[in-house]
Parts: C-alpha cells; structure tokens; sequence
C-alpha cells in the first residue's frame, strides 16, 4: 500500500529529527571523550599540574576502590536523598505560592518587593542561621536547597500564569466559571510547558544549595568529600566527587527532558 504525499513527507520529517537527534548525541559524546583525554594527556605531560588536577585514570581508580569497599555509596545515597527532597520541596512551595499570589492580586502586590528582595539575597548567607534554627543535619541542609529554589519557582510561574491568554479565562467566566475553576481548567493546563522547564533550572540549584549546606554542616555526602578532599590534599578525591555531581545532576536532567516530553505528548 502506496503512501500518500503528505504521509510521505511526514515520514522524511520523522526520520530527519532521528538523524538530527543521532547527529546531537554524537558530538556531545565525541565533546565529552576529547575533554577526558585532553585532561588526561594533559596530566600525564605535565601541562596541567596532575597534583592539583588529578587525572581521569586516577579519578577511575579512587571511584572503583571506595565503590568496592562500600564507603561512597552511602555518601552519594546521602546527597541524591537531600537533593531530590530539596529539588521536590522547592518546585512544589515554589508553583503553590505562585498560584496563591496568582489567586489573590492584592497579596501579590504586597509580596512583590519582598520577593524581589529575598531572591536577591545570597542564599548562602542564610546557612548558618537555618544550622542553629533546625540543627546541624538533614533538615539544615534540604531546606538550603528548598530556599534556592523556591523563589525563583515562583518568580517564574507566577510570571507564566499572569501571562496566559485572557481570551481562556474570558470564555470559562462567560460560562459562570469561578476563579478556581478558570484556574484549574485553563491558566494551570496553559503554564505546565513553564513549570517543567523550570524543573531543568530548579536540578542545577538544588545540587548548588545541598552541596554548601553539605560544606557548612554535613559529615556525610559528596560536599563533605570535597571540603575533606581539600583539607587532606586529595585533590583526586574532590575531582571524583564533582564527576559524579556532573553525572548524577546530567541524570536528573535527561529525566526531567523525559518528563517534558511525556507532557506535551499527553496535554495536546
């Protein structure tokens, strides 16, 4: 059975995306494999001093040593477990203040400048008062990564909301829809592409603010391993706990594309 034109050129259209995406995938693993073998000639040559920058056969070596002996993966455990709370904490505090401010005008107006003010502040600033407030351990620790990312979720979403087409929410209250209504069936379905995309940003502040708090309190996970990389001179051991940051944070990142796709796929 013979296909029709426009069957035709939508399956040219399919197999040039598959191609482009092949084409994508390559560079970046080529990308990737020149940046560890530069880094490795360049350590082994002495371009590069391999006592401060270590080296990636080393960084393998150390990897596989404390993966056999059981001692990193309770620290890698420790810091996935603190960043996807945080991660998950401050999208959802984020996208429920958003939509209480979208709620109520008038409390929107009075938050502006507080909100302003607070997402200028640095964060980091805040960890020795959240350590004496909830102590030195786990909660110090995700609620800097809930405070990261929290504002700039709701900056972003309240954004998105106030920019939805006036035209939706005009036909629904012509219908008697009240304001919850009009926001649950037409502003919320309209701002769920910004609310993913925000998760993308939200993955690289989460990591940012539970490695700090790991630096300011914590005697277990990756941020400790670096602060006690340097204080031993192992730089091997910082190198290595930033690679798995970098794979662990890329992890998360492909999930969250997947999660956008699946997304536009099922609200069309």
């Amino acid at each position: 059975m013979k296909m029709s034109s426009d069957e035709q050129l939508f399956s040219r259209y399919l197999k040039g995306l598959k191609k482009e995406k092949k084409i994508v995938l390559s560079w970046q693993l080529i990308i990737a494999l020149a940046f560890f073998v530069s880094w490795e000639v360049c350590s082994r040559f002495y371009i590069i001093d391999p006592l401060l920058f270590s080296s990636p056969t080393k960084i393998v070596e150390l990897l596989i040593h404390r993966l056999s002996n059981g001692t990193l993966l309770n620290h890698i455990s420790i810091t996935l477990f603190e960043t996807l709370l945080g991660f998950i904490l401050g999208t959802l505090g984020g996208i429920v203040i958003a939509s209480v401010l979208w709620y109520s005008r008038r409390f929107a107006s009075i938050m502006d400048p507080y909100l302003v003010i607070f997402n200028a502040m640095p964060k980091v600033a805040l960890g020795p008062i959240l350590i004496v407030a909830l102590g030195p351990g786990y909660f110090s620790i995700i609620a800097m990564g809930f405070i990261i990312s929290v504002i700039v979720t709701t900056l972003v979403v309240y954004s998105a909301f106030n920019e939805v087409d006036e035209n939706y929410t005009m036909v629904l209250r012509s219908f008697g829809a009240n304001k919850w209504q009009t926001f649950k069936e037409a502003v919320f379905p309209a701002t769920l592409p910004v609310m993913v995309s925000t998760l993308k940003v939200n993955v690289g502040l989460s990591w940012v603010g539970v490695i700090v708090g790991e630096y300011l309190v914590s005697k277990n996970g990756l941020g400790y391993l670096i602060i006690y990389g340097f204080q031993v001179f192992d730089f091997t051991l910082v190198m290595a706990s930033l690679v798995i940051i970098a794979i662990l944070a890329a992890i998360m990142y492909k999930m969250v594309e997947k999660l956008e796709k699946w997304l536009i796929r099922h609200t069309k």
